[in-house]
């Protein structure tokens, strides 16, 4: 209480980890790669039809992002044709839970 009699708060602030984990996850087209990595491993081509919308040069950089953060793994299968596919690392496994809970809570709570 401050001397004049006023009640007083603290400030408030999100916990850091929290703001970073919304900071690379809240980024355009990260979320919803990591949703369709969910499903399984994909190929470039399967990820741009999962995630619709995305430009090839935009979702080869989310890509990057994300495999550089420890949550995706990129591998090459020699071909011919050489084979390219993505699928989550168990950093990004670990995620698993928070999404399937956001997914849930997406469905019950915000319109369609």
């Amino acid at each position: 209480m401050a001397d004049d009699g006023e009640v007083t708060h603290e400030p408030r602030a999100c916990d850091a980890a929290l703001a970073r984990a919304f900071t690379f996850l809240g980024k355009r087209w990260n979320g919803v790669i990591l949703g369709v990595l969910m499903e399984g491993p994909s190929t470039f081509s399967e990820l741009r039809r999962g995630v619709g919308g995305i430009s090839d040069s935009v979702l080869s950089d989310r890509l990057a992002e994300l495999a550089s953060a420890g949550l995706v793994l990129r591998s090459v299968e020699e071909g011919p044709p050489v084979s390219v596919a993505y699928e989550l690392t168990p950093a990004g496994r670990a995620l698993l839970p928070s999404l399937n809970a956001l997914t849930a809570w997406a469905r019950e709570n915000l319109p369609a």
